[in-house]
């Protein structure tokens, strides 16, 4: 959001002081990092919905194929847990989704708003630059006039010299004065803009797991074997991988 700077023409009279300088610079670089950050977030939220819809659609594949195993047409138990788990799968997707379409329409749309704001920003502050350089061109000018001998010729080149610069002062003047007064107003504007959007993503998120614990607190109750902890579960598997390695078929030579 910087701007190539133009040919420096530097008048002996100061036509703009250093503080509204510093103080127009300041200003301009803060709105500078809000569009960096601004850019940044959009781009993470958008990642952030595209990594949550692939996951959910990962697990939906998942389940799909465990359902469609062979082994649930032999084990009427192994076929009702592989249902249970699909129903899950497929319902947290569901809300997945409608958590995804709400952040976009909530979050990610009026980030993407906020963005398109800033190239008619930089647009102005180019225009107030290219004026700024035309008054120090014009106030040179004048300056070199006034330095000469009052003749004839010199003083209407004088007179021309003024009156040409007189609107581009009042321009630059113009220009620099309406940047200064709005670009702390945009700035500031950001908490009332973005405030409802961050309310709305919290709350998109608060009712997707408050919908996942009770998806899966009903799925646990669902497939899971009472009494058996997550220990158990992994000494058990390693006892039937034990036996299952001892049969000749996978036994090591």
């Amino acid at each position: 959001m910087s701007w190539i700077p133009f040919k420096n023409n530097n008048p002996k009279k100061q036509i703009i002081s250093k503080t509204v300088e510093r103080d127009f610079e300041r200003e301009y670089e803060k709105l500078q990092k809000l569009e960096d950050q601004t850019k940044k977030l959009h781009k993470d939220m958008k990642k952030s919905t595209e990594a949550d819809t692939a996951m959910s659609k990962a697990a939906v594949k998942i389940s799909s194929d465990l359902l469609s195993n062979p082994l649930c047409e032999q084990d009427p138990q192994f076929l009702k847990s592989m249902t249970a788990l699909d129903t899950a799968m497929r319902r947290m997707d569901a809300f997945n989704q409608e958590k995804v379409n709400q952040i976009q329409k909530t979050v990610i749309e009026p980030l993407k708003k906020f963005s398109s704001v800033f190239p008619s920003l930089n647009m102005a502050v180019k225009r107030r630059e290219q004026t700024l350089q035309d008054y120090k061109r014009l106030q040179s000018k004048v300056e070199k006039y006034e330095e000469k001998e009052k003749t004839g010729p010199t003083m209407v080149k004088l007179h021309q010299a003024r009156e040409e610069l007189r609107p581009v002062r009042e321009d630059f003047e113009a220009k620099n004065k309406q940047l200064l007064e709005e670009m702390p107003k945009f700035y500031h504007s950001r908490i009332d803009y973005f405030q409802p959007s961050f309310e709305a993503l919290i709350r998109a998120q608060v009712a997707y797991f408050t919908e996942m614990h009770k998806i899966f607190g009903e799925l646990t109750e669902q497939i899971d074997q009472p009494g058996l902890t997550d220990e158990q579960r992994e000494r058990d598997n390693e006892a039937r991988l034990s036996e299952l390695k001892a049969l000749s078929i996978v036994a090591d030579d």
